[in-house]
């Protein structure tokens, strides 16, 4: 509790930190409670008001897309699309990137040599034109997209774990468990894995920026999210067709993910500076 008391304390004394923080979790918020609370749906069209520029009237505050559906709402709905993906696809890299790392550190040897040999040989493949692939190949659903993007994102957290716990197993709280007779999954998942918390915590950070990155690439490609449901990368690939005549259509949806890449990517900042910290002091 002392240790988390601490990073808390650094962290808030992190100015820049706390602002992003603050955006990203109104932003949350917003996405989540602005359509339920919106007169307007997703899908209600409106013919007769079509590319209607951002009013306030009938709180269609961020305008009307080329079918007259309520840009907020959408907007809104893709921000959650975006970050539910972005978390989901993490996560899978997440237990994925450390098992795997933690096993090949831990063990050694000719063991980790294999391994690790894997991960050079999944390197080398092209795995933009291969997620291209599958999801050409396959029915393009969400399921598809947590999967196709943790496969990539996996990779560099097996290695990053994979150096961490070098260095851990050569600790002497390792060498006095193995001395008890403790089992080595035990070691791995009870003492290896709890040290290594600051440093994955800090890879995630900087992990789902890459992630959404890769969705909204996807999306804009039409190869993402499928009509009705949209994402930020799929709005901004529909704002794209009409960004002369009704550029909201494209600079909203584009502010709102530049938007959570910047946060995403200073709250990561401002966690490596305080793990660095904590472990320098």
């Amino acid at each position: 509790m002392t240790s988390l008391a601490g990073t808390w304390h650094r962290l808030r004394q992190n100015g820049t930190a706390m602002i992003c923080g603050g955006l990203l979790l109104g932003l949350v918020v917003v996405a989540f409670v602005g359509p339920l609370v919106s007169p307007n749906d997703y899908l209600q069209t409106d013919f007769d008001n079509l590319l209607s520029p951002p009013t306030i009237t009938d709180m269609q505050v961020f305008g009307t897309d080329d079918l007259g559906r309520d840009l907020f709402v959408r907007s809104m709905l893709g921000v959650q699309v975006t970050i539910l993906i972005a978390v989901v696809a993490s996560a899978v890299s997440l237990v994925i990137g450390v098992i795997y790392g933690a096993v090949a550190g831990f063990v050694g040897g000719r063991v980790d040599a294999v391994m690790m040999r894997f991960v050079d040989t999944l390197y080398a493949l092209p795995f933009i034109f291969f997620v291209i692939l599958l999801m050409v190949a396959f029915e393009r659903n969400i399921l598809l997209i947590f999967v196709a993007i943790g496969a990539i994102n996996w990779l560099d957290m097996a290695r990053i774990v994979r150096g961490q716990t070098l260095s851990l197993r050569e600790r002497e709280f390792v060498a006095a468990a193995r001395v008890t007779g403790v089992s080595s999954p035990r070691i791995i998942f009870r003492h290896i894995a709890p040290n290594l918390l600051g440093i994955v915590i800090v890879y995630v950070t900087l992990t789902i920026p890459q992630a959404i990155l890769v969705e909204s690439f996807l999306s804009f490609l039409g190869l993402g999210i499928q009509e009705p449901q949209t994402s930020l990368g799929a709005l901004v690939n529909a704002g794209v067709n009409h960004m002369e005549g009704a550029s909201w259509m494209l600079l909203i949806p584009a502010a709102l993910l530049a938007s959570i890449l910047f946060c995403c990517n200073f709250l990561g900042d401002a966690m490596r500076d305080v793990f660095d910290a904590r472990h320098t002091s």
